[in-house]
């Protein structure tokens, strides 16, 4: 076994001797094994070629991908297992679609069911039932949120959790959690027509509806005349109700007006909200609040009512969903169009659909502001408004802000006249 051992390893060292020197040297051992290795891979991938190319196109099979197709067909895969269903809305779109009216049904989580079971254990013949009650359903609470500004991320419907059910060895379920809804600042809650909650405050809750309770183990039927009871109870639904959610724009002052009177323009002028204006009427067709600082870190909240016209409080001009967020401001700003001919007019036009719409709505501290007085036809008509009106008029243009200080310092002053009349009926002023 020695001796052919030494013999293959002398012809293997002596194997260039015996071969053609082709290139005119001779090849040493290691070059000659790596061509010959070369050699035979080369056939290799060519007799693969030839048969994939005489393969019919049904019979092949598909080449070796790269990780990157590998990991695009991964995410199609994906995007093919995901449930079809209407794509939710981003939060920069849900804050562009303004909601002030919603119909929503909310369901309660219903209760977990009791188990009926018996206590097993070597050695003890009579273990006595040992089964655990069923955990309650979740509640739907309706919490306001200061950070919420319409009623747009609002849903239809909403489902509270449901408890789970009970378990040997006296375990009870495990209650359904709380389900919040959150609601902006100012949302009525009606049923039936009737008033339930009026969320006002920051932080206000309200049980839109109740869970089922859970139901009953046979541990709980134990008695003295029933000593292997093996009746249990199944959890009760969840309240179900259809709640009709309204919002009502909460603001320090209301700018009411006419249509293209300028309202947005203005309150561009005096605060960073940014709404439509334009040259036609009715830009405006959802509330806007600005905030107006002052010295103190003091902030008044200025909302911009959209337009109203004569008629409004027979709803002509959708006037009933623009007039009920007026409801909800302190005081009020008329700002009329001073280039109109009798703008006096425009005054009494708006009081009284005030009037018709909510009896001493009217009759609310205000201010008569008398826009766009940088026309030619305004400066005439301004005499003629404070001689009909009998009292004063904040003649200013939103445009090119002249006379905005008088507006600013009158604003302040119906704001610590409101402050100082909640806090003497015992009440905590609107903060923002």
């Amino acid at each position: 076994m020695a001796a052919a051992c030494e013999f293959r390893v002398k012809l293997f060292r002596n194997l260039p001797k015996y071969l053609p020197n082709t290139y005119g040297w001779a090849m040493s051992p290691a070059r000659l094994f790596s061509a010959r290795l070369r050699t035979v891979f080369e056939d290799v991938g060519h007799w693969a070629l030839s048969t994939w190319a005489g393969l019919k196109p049904s019979r092949r099979l598909p080449q070796q991908a790269s990780p990157r197709l590998l990991s695009v067909g991964r995410a199609d895969h994906a995007k093919r297992q995901e449930l079809p269903g209407k794509k939710p809305l981003s939060e920069k779109k849900l804050k562009r679609y303004f909601v002030d009216c919603r119909r929503v049904l909310v369901c309660g989580g219903n209760g977990g069911a009791g188990a009926s079971c018996f206590h097993s254990e070597p050695r003890k013949e009579f273990g006595g039932p040992d089964g655990g009650d069923g955990g309650n359903g979740g509640h739907v609470i309706l919490r306001v949120d200061q950070q919420v500004k319409s009623l747009s991320s609002v849903l239809s419907r909403y489902q509270g959790f449901s408890g789970e059910d009970g378990g040997s060895k006296n375990c009870f379920g495990r209650s359904g959690a709380v389900l919040y809804v959150q609601v902006p600042v100012g949302t009525l809650v009606k049923e039936g027509g009737r008033v339930v909650a009026d969320l006002s405050r920051v932080g206000d809750e309200y049980i839109a509806a109740l869970g089922g309770a859970g139901g009953k183990g046979n541990r709980f039927f134990l008695a003295n005349d029933n000593r292997a009871p093996v009746t249990c109870t199944p959890g009760q639904p969840g309240q179900q109700r259809v709640l009709h959610l309204e919002l009502k724009t909460v603001a320090h002052a209301g700018m009411v007006g006419f249509p293209n009177a300028g309202k947005s323009s203005l309150l561009r002028a005096i605060s960073n909200a940014r709404p439509a204006v334009a040259s036609y009427p009715f830009t405006t067709l959802k509330p806007h609040v600005g905030i107006v600082h002052y010295e103190g870190h003091q902030q008044i909240a200025v909302a911009d009512i959209p337009g109203i016209i004569r008629g409004a409080h027979q709803n002509r001009g959708l006037g009933s969903a623009f007039l009920r967020h007026i409801e909800r401001c302190r005081f009020l700003l008329f700002v009329v169009d001073l280039s109109q001919p009798e703008p006096w007019t425009q005054v009494d036009d708006l009081k009284y659909e005030l009037e018709m719409y909510e009896e001493g709505l009217s009759e609310r501290p205000h201010a008569i502001i008398a826009n766009k007085i940088d026309l030619p036809e305004a400066r005439a008509n301004l005499s003629q408004l404070r001689d009909h009106l009998g009292r004063e008029v904040i003649a200013l243009s939103a445009l090119t802000g002249e006379n905005l200080e008088q507006l600013l310092l009158h604003l302040k002053v119906l704001h610590d006249a409101y402050v100082e009349a909640e806090l003497g009926k015992g009440r905590q002023p609107l903060r923002w």
